[in-house]
């Protein structure tokens, strides 16, 4: 079968984390891109992805992770073009690298915009003009950093029937769907909480998809506090008999998370459920190879998977969250920004 070309846009430490599962690599470059003096600006120069994909102790070449067969990357971008040149050399097939990301999204089949830090207000930038040459993309999370730019993409991959994606591996993780099948053990759930990063929106889409992943989507109530900027974030589903009636409480402001690790717990009449430490970063990677799954499912067929509505909603939900803590945190119905 004919591989399918991909252009990555912006190769930060999630462009060479998505890159890697999809397509063939050296691992010893993966390992070290660039010299140790060198103070690179993300951590994948600093070996850091190389570390989780391949924690075989004996043999650093062999890859302990899922990944997912069927692509190439033959073209790559980045604001800093001694950034695209190191990761244009991890590939076996070394990609070209880019003057303009406009270039990335020629002659390809999937556009990958990475995103490990930003906002994601420069998405909608990204994205379009690989939308508008009908090329399918996935757009890292946060699909946008504001609710209008997420229909603008929509808008764009309607109008030039250009498939988008856009998911936080929180969503596709393993250990967040073992989580919910376990809920049942302590019957209807009443209340959770989950143990998040901070309060920028790289970090609170994530906490909102593993949310939704575990306790469901269809958020209709945030209501946003301190201490600092959303430190505490309260989830409503409403009334609905399937969903938290007390809700779910987002804890942002946390001391350490040693390899990111994120926990959950459940409540409900028959006591409690702690999340084992399955979602962290030896385990993420088995959740980008879920989201590669659907990602080459609609480069091929043309369908999209239902959990970008998921998406959608979570930059709802942030945008809300922004809105009650810029309100004297008010409690503010997701509607309001959607």
């Amino acid at each position: 079968m004919t591989p399918i070309k991909v252009g990555i846009i912006r190769c930060d430490t999630h462009g060479i984390y998505f890159g890697p599962l999809m397509a063939k690599h050296d691992p010893l470059k993966l390992q070290r891109p660039v010299a140790l003096d060198e103070d690179p600006p993300h951590s994948w120069m600093n070996g850091a992805t190389h570390y989780y994909f391949y924690g075989y102790c004996a043999d650093p070449r062999v890859c302990t992770v899922e990944t997912v067969d069927g692509f190439e990357i033959t073209k790559v971008w980045d604001e800093r073009r001694d950034v695209a040149e190191a990761a244009a050399a991890v590939f076996e097939k070394q990609p070209q690298v880019c003057e303009t990301f406009d270039e990335a999204s020629d002659g390809v089949d999937l556009v990958l915009i990475g995103n490990c830090n930003e906002d994601g207000s420069d998405h909608l930038e990204l994205a379009t003009p690989g939308l508008k040459k009908g090329v399918p993309t996935f757009v890292d999370k946060p699909m946008a950093n504001e609710v209008k730019d997420v229909k603008a993409i929509m808008g764009l991959s309607k109008q030039y029937k250009a498939p988008v994606f856009s998911a936080s591996i929180l969503r596709h993780l393993p250990g967040s769907a073992q989580f919910r099948r376990r809920i049942e053990e302590v019957g209807k759930v009443d209340c959770g909480t989950i143990r998040a990063f901070s309060g920028a929106i790289a970090a609170q889409i994530h906490a909102v998809s593993l949310a939704q992943a575990v306790f469901g989507n269809q958020i209709e109530e945030v209501h946003a506090m301190g201490p600092g900027d959303m430190g505490v974030v309260h989830l409503s589903w409403g009334d609905r008999d399937d969903r938290p009636k007390s809700g779910v409480v987002l804890q942002n402001r946390c001391a350490a998370h040693f390899h990111c690790s994120m926990h959950v717990t459940a409540y409900g009449p028959m006591g409690a459920i702690l999340s084992e430490n399955n979602i962290n970063d030896w385990h993420f990677p088995f959740g980008a190879a879920n989201i590669i799954k659907l990602i080459k499912k609609m480069v091929m067929t043309g369908e999209v998977d239902e959990t970008l509505n998921d998406m959608i909603e979570a930059v709802a939900v942030v945008n809300a969250a922004r809105l009650s803590m810029k309100q004297n945190s008010r409690l503010v119905r997701v509607e309001e920004v959607a």
